[in-house]
């Protein structure tokens, strides 16, 4: 027996026939480098439909993949719903991937069409003649003092709009598992692997953000989304807002902490995200600032440091909730909202849950899987294991097929890489990825526990910890510190504090102070590129830990 419920497709198009028709008066506001604009939602879906009219006139191939080179901005938004509401696949292109994967990520997408703002014309235009996929740079002017190349291929956004008709009628995709959107791994190792989201994943992970124990997106929300719009789509921020009817600000270009901070201030913004370096970066100003509207900090993209978000609720009287997940989960897996089981618990070991990643959100499955023997690992919140992850806007494999073994179990799991331990609750606690675990003497150290005590240290700004080659125990943990600025601090300080916080053969071998850990190209820490500068510092360990 079946259900008779009308069967109509999970699709984007009635995500932006929804704001059409009952948001048009709420606004979009995007900060440029001559002030800021604003338009409102009834505007934007006018200017949407226009621009689905232009990949028509340029002629796009009905799946063709849309290239964008943007910053967050009202106009990309306009991409990301006119280019899966015709059938087309918006793919997102990261403005800090090197060149010669940014090279590789867009031919082997074969993006038709690269949508670029002026500004980023330096970093885009030296590559044309290797983008051999593309046929038309549509430049969007942010207002930069930056030349537009004559050359036939490159035309202006906003002529094209001006001089197209709107699209008529209903927006149809007829089958919700097309692909709507795609993003590329960050590639720490290897190429970047293309994840592609259907319309189904994206609007079941939308609708998730909707939710009180997600992120409670509502119409009565004005939200700023930090985190770059070509990083997992914004964590889905953008998709999740146009589907509530929520008010949004982009920052743009400038996103500097002070200009952040004047944002989230003057339009009263009551959701923001981004990853724990943003965030580390505005601590230091956020007494200049009225806050006051803001109701939730996302922090994700790597482990947020308990002293980070403490010092959040603090100054601001709200933590941060935590949230993990990764571009292989859309990327919205779990997230750190208070339950009832923590209203009896101190304020200290509430921190202690707040700092953890949360429990499982709605329709996304977790298991706990020793990567040695592939058995089950109790949650327990001792034992650890890698989490592997299950659910409809999980991806199942890369595009193309690649990646294959190493990333999908045989039952249709994603390996994640990340280790973790899990309570009976279900509130998860990352031990470290597989790659950056400390194997000494046989034993596991966790980087990440190592990195978050180092950074409770009043005069350390940023710190990461790295394993490096030991003759003895195989591997031995590096700590590479930075300081904060006025402040002055010695290797044996560190120790000293880390001493009564870890085991005695946890302790690092020796402190490295650098003047900043370098990040990845969607802000994360780089260890990869930690390892490559201190290869070979195994000859100048000087003091070891018996484990």
């Amino acid at each position: 027996m079946y259900g008779l419920m009308q069967d109509r497709p999970l699709s984007l198009p009635h995500v932006f026939h929804r704001v059409e028709q009952l948001f048009g008066h709420k606004t979009i506001v995007t900060a440029s480098s001559d002030g800021e604009t604003r338009m409102t939602m009834s505007e934007w879906a006018e200017r949407v439909r226009r621009l689905s009219s232009v990949f028509d006139a340029l002629q796009i191939s009905p799946d063709g993949r849309v290239g964008t080179f943007c910053w967050n901005t009202g106009r990309h938004l306009e991409l990301y719903m006119a280019a899966p509401c015709t059938g087309r696949v918006l793919h997102t292109l990261n403005l800090r991937l090197f060149p010669e994967q940014l090279v590789y990520v867009a031919g082997h997408a074969e993006d038709e069409v690269v949508f670029v703002d002026r500004s980023l014309l330096p970093l885009l235009w030296p590559l044309a003649d290797k983008l051999t996929t593309v046929r038309h740079y549509i430049v969007i002017d942010d207002g930069a003092d930056v030349e537009i190349p004559d050359d036939p291929r490159v035309l202006d956004y906003e002529q094209l709009l001006a001089d197209a008709q709107p699209h008529q009628g209903r927006f149809e995709i007829p089958d919700e598992n097309t692909a709507a959107a795609m993003c590329y791994t960050s590639g720490t190792t290897g190429n970047p692997k293309g994840v592609v989201y259907s319309h189904r994943s994206t609007v079941l992970h939308s609708l998730i953000t909707l939710t009180a124990d997600g992120i409670a997106l509502s119409e009565r929300d004005v939200v700023l989304p930090v985190v770059p719009m070509f990083h997992a789509n914004a964590w889905g921020l953008p998709y999740g807002c146009l589907l509530a009817g929520s008010d949004m600000v982009f920052p743009g270009p400038n996103m500097t902490p002070q200009a952040i901070l004047g944002l989230l201030a003057d339009h009263k913004v009551t959701v923001t995200g981004g990853v724990p370096t943003i965030w580390m970066g505005a601590l230091p100003l956020l007494g200049d600032h009225d806050l006051s509207a803001l109701r939730s900090i996302l922090c994700g993209g790597s482990a947020v440091p308990r002293a980070l978000s403490e010092a959040y609720r603090e100054a601001l009287g709200i933590p941060m909730t935590h949230a993990w997940g990764m571009t292989e989960t859309s990327p919205l897996a779990t997230i750190s909202t208070p339950r009832t089981q923590h209203a009896a618990l101190d304020e200290d070991a509430r921190a202690d849950i707040r700092a953890r990643q949360g429990q499982p959100v709605p329709l996304v499955d977790l298991r706990l899987v020793d990567p040695a023997t592939g058995e089950d690992q109790p949650w327990d919140d001792v034992a650890t294991g890698e989490i592997q992850a299950a659910g409809p806007w999980i991806a199942r494999e890369y595009y193309r097929g690649e990646g294959g073994g190493a990333q999908f179990t045989e039952d249709g799991w994603l390996r994640t890489g990340d280790v973790a331990s899990v309570d009976h609750y279900g509130f998860i606690r990352l031990v470290d990825r597989t790659k950056d675990l400390v194997k000494s003497g046989g034993e596991w150290i966790s980087s990440v526990e190592l990195e978050n005590h180092i950074m409770a240290h009043p005069k350390v700004a940023e710190a990461a910890v790295i394993a490096v080659p030991h003759e003895k125990w195989v591997e031995r943990p590096l700590a590479c510190v930075v300081v904060k600025p006025g402040e002055t601090l010695t290797a044996e300080e560190v120790i000293e504090f880390l001493a009564p916080r870890v085991a005695k053969w946890w302790l690092p071998d020796a402190v490295e102070f650098i003047d900043e850990v370098p990040k990845t190209s969607v802000g994360k820490f780089s260890k990869k590129t930690l390892r490559d500068k201190f290869a070979g510092y195994q000859l100048a360990l000087q003091r070891v830990m018996e484990p």
